[in-house]
C-alpha cells in the first residue's frame, strides 16, 4: 500500500483527527444506519473493467472495500485530511487499496498514487463537512479522464419527513461538525455549463439524501 502524507496540519485536518479519534473505532457500526445512498452510488457507478476509481474523503474505507469486492478488476484509490480515519482505512484495506492523507480541494494525484487521471471518482458524505466543498467538487471533476464520472451522495433537506425530523438530524449532524449542502444540484450544472459536463440530480428516499453525477465528455 502506498502512504503519502502532506507536511503540516491545516485546522480541518486537525478538527477531523479531534472528531474521530475514537469515533473511526465504531463508525461502521452506527453510520449504516443513517448514512443511506452509499451502496446505490457504489452500484450506480458501474466503472469498467480495468478503471481506475477514487474516493475523495475515504474514511474508515468502508466504500473502497465494497468497491473492491464489487469490482476486483479495478484498482481502488482513496484520500482522507485525518490521519486518525485512515488508520482505520489501512486496517482494513490493507493492499488492496492505495491510501494518502491529502486534502480534497487541493491534491496532486500524479505525485499521490502515480496515478493522473482516474475514470470513476466519488465522495459519499464527504461534502457535508469539507468547508469549500465546491472547491472539493471541482477539484475532483480536473482529476477525471475522458468519459469519466464524478458520484456524490451526501444528506439532502429531509423534504419528504416530518418537520421536527428534519430539525433533530440537522442538531444531530452539527455535532459532528456536519453541514448538509442543499445548493448541489445548482453547483453540479454549474461546473457542467462551464465545463461542458453532463449533469444529474435526485433525491434518495424522500428527500432524506441526495445524489448527483458529473460525467466528463470524451476527448
Amino acid at each position: 500500500m502506498f502512504d503519502q502524507s502532506p507536511e503540516g496540519t491545516e485546522p480541518h485536518a486537525a478538527l477531523m483527527d479531534d472528531t474521530y479519534r475514537y469515533q473511526r473505532l465504531f463508525y461502521d457500526v452506527t453510520r449504516k444506519y443513517y448514512l443511506f445512498g452509499r451502496d446505490h452510488l457504489i452500484a450506480a457507478m458501474a466503472p469498467p473493467a480495468g478503471a481506475h476509481v477514487l474516493e475523495v474523503a475515504c474514511g474508515t474505507g468502508r466504500n473502497l472495500q465494497l468497491v473492491a469486492r464489487r469490482y476486483p478488476q479495478c484498482q481502488v484509490y482513496g484520500l482522507d485530511i485525518s490521519a486518525q480515519m485512515l488508520i482505520s482505512a489501512r486496517a482494513k484495506l490493507g493492499e488492496s487499496a492505495k491510501l494518502c492523507e491529502a486534502d480534497a480541494c487541493d491534491f496532486d494525484p500524479a505525485l499521490l498514487f502515480d496515478q493522473p487521471q482516474f475514470d470513476r471518482i466519488f465522495i459519499s458524505y464527504g461534502i457535508s463537512m469539507i468547508p469549500d466543498w465546491q472547491g472539493a467538487l471541482r477539484m475532483a471533476y480536473s482529476q477525471l479522464a475522458p468519459g469519466g464520472e464524478l458520484h456524490v451522495v451526501d444528506f439532502a433537506d429531509q423534504s419528504g419527513w416530518p418537520a421536527w425530523f428534519a430539525r433533530l438530524l440537522r442538531r444531530w449532524l452539527q455535532k459532528f461538525h456536519v453541514t448538509p449542502r442543499m445548493e448541489l444540484a445548482a453547483e453540479l450544472h454549474q461546473i457542467a455549463a462551464d465545463t461542458g459536463a453532463e449533469a444529474q440530480h435526485q433525491l434518495l428516499y424522500r428527500g432524506y439524501a441526495q445524489y448527483g453525477v458529473l460525467r466528463r465528455p470524451e476527448a
